[in-house]
């Protein structure tokens, strides 16, 4: 979407490409160097809610979730939870159509208090509790996604007789990709799904065939997170077609539904890949039809799991500098959050852009190091980024692409709560998710 830039505007300074390509579409600079999303000043907003902050654009979240049913257009599209929500999210992934992924009885009973039908969520983990079982069961989700053989004897026996629960089986392709070690799970000798090669997806199969308080329905893969690229998803459905072709071969049943997870990768700075959605859609569908054919199958109805693509891009952290050091050849930039908020550099080493918003600056591009406010050596929210000469405390830092994995993984450690989740759309704010306390931290200390 082009952008309207105007002699009496600053662009913070950034190298490289436009520094707002990564940001949500309604990204504008505005005088003083401030930016406004969603028709709303970043400066105002800090201002009126404190630091750090989180905004979210709800537009940028609504058009990404019609992108994705314009590319996929006959096949079920799935919010993945576990990226960020709240009750705000539910209810603007329910109204543009999507269906709803989650991982916890938490987030299950969140999405149907919120009005979301419990027969578009999806249940899946590795490692469900009791609680989790019987909190899916009982508020009858559309389809719970079994990841070990236990929980098969487990979901059958909360099933009342003469109900039946729809199913699917997670199977490891044996298809590694994905952002960063942490995040691939498509592959051998990790921890989740049932394995093509050694026989334990065909066991289970077996297993809940046999159940008659479950309806298998289809099959499932999540083969990773942060993914650029078609060709591991192509590669995936081939052999899952062929699981399902040896399925129907031995035990009659044309299995009619095929969930090959999400994992889709956003550009977090600017010139970095993202994955082509469209392109995605085309290339998976001619292949489902084409080994659909070849093993004379009818074609499953196909489910995408997105999570960070919907909501990644549409929110920005908003941090105050609070002091800058000089040292060891380095400059090192600290503000008031840090990896209580934002694990995910400690954790992946992912690597942002941060813009000096609020005040402009004609100052020259220097390297520094944006660190946090807690007590660990590998608090680093961004490493040798450019920002300018004269940045000193009181600046307000905005990072892009903050919509996924920053609060839902979240802490509230050396007991500093986490931040607000502020909505944005046509030039309103609207407090989502309001600011943790230390009245909050403490009510749970009950010793």
């Amino acid at each position: 979407m082009p952008r309207d830039l105007t002699e009496t505007v600053t662009v913070p300074r950034a190298l490289g490409a436009d520094p707002l390509s990564v940001w949500p579409a309604s990204a504008r600079p505005a005088p003083g160097g401030d930016v406004a999303v969603g028709g709303v000043s970043l400066a105002e907003a800090a201002d009126r809610f404190g630091t750090p902050l989180y905004v979210l654009d709800e537009a940028e979240v609504r058009a990404r979730c019609r992108g994705y049913l314009a590319a996929f257009p006959d096949a079920d599209v799935v919010y993945a939870a576990k990226a960020f929500l709240c009750r705000a999210v539910a209810r603007w992934v329910r109204e543009e159509g999507l269906g709803l992924d989650v991982c916890s009885a938490g987030e299950l009973e969140l999405a149907v208090t919120s009005g979301f039908p419990a027969e578009r969520i999806v249940l899946h983990g590795n490692a469900k509790t009791p609680e989790d079982l019987r909190a899916a069961v009982r508020l009858g989700v559309g389809r719970i996604v079994i990841d070990s053989p236990a929980e098969i004897a487990r979901i059958a026996t909360l099933v009342r007789p003469g109900d039946r629960q729809a199913v699917m089986l997670r199977v490891v392709p044996g298809v590694v990709a994905g952002g960063h070690q942490s995040v691939r799970t498509g592959g051998e000798g990790q921890k989740f799904g049932l394995s093509l090669t050694d026989g334990s997806a065909q066991h289970a199969v077996d297993r809940v065939l046999g159940q008659p308080g479950l309806e298998l329905v289809g099959l499932h893969c999540h083969i990773g997170s942060q993914i650029a690229t078609v060709k591991p998803y192509l590669a995936a459905v081939r052999r899952l077609v062929g699981l399902l072709a040896r399925i129907r071969d031995q035990h009659g049943v044309a299995l009619p539904q095929l969930d090959i997870g999400g994992g889709h990768a956003v550009a977090y700075r600017p010139g970095e890949p993202a994955l082509d959605v469209p392109t995605l859609a085309a290339r998976v569908r001619a292949e489902l039809a084409d080994g659909c054919a070849g093993n004379g199958l009818p074609v499953p109805r196909l489910t995408v799991e997105p999570g960070r693509a919907v909501i990644g891009p549409a929110g920005v952290a908003l941090y105050r500098v609070l002091s800058i050091k000089h040292g060891g050849g380095r400059t090192m930039v600290a503000v008031d959050g840090g990896m209580g908020d934002n694990p995910r550099p400690a954790l992946y080493g992912v690597r942002y852009a941060p813009l000096l918003v609020g005040r402009a600056s004609t100052a020259r591009p220097v390297p520094v190091d944006v660190v946090g406010r807690y007590c660990e050596a590998g608090d680093i929210l961004a490493e040798d980024v450019a920002l300018p000469e004269d940045l000193r405390p009181g600046d307000l830092l905005a990072v892009p692409v903050a919509g996924a994995y920053h609060l839902s993984m979240a802490a509230a450690y050396n007991m500093v709560g986490r931040p607000p989740v502020v909505g944005v759309a046509d030039g309103t704010a609207r407090l989502l998710v309001r600011r943790e306390s230390l009245a909050d931290l403490s009510l749970r200390d009950v010793g």
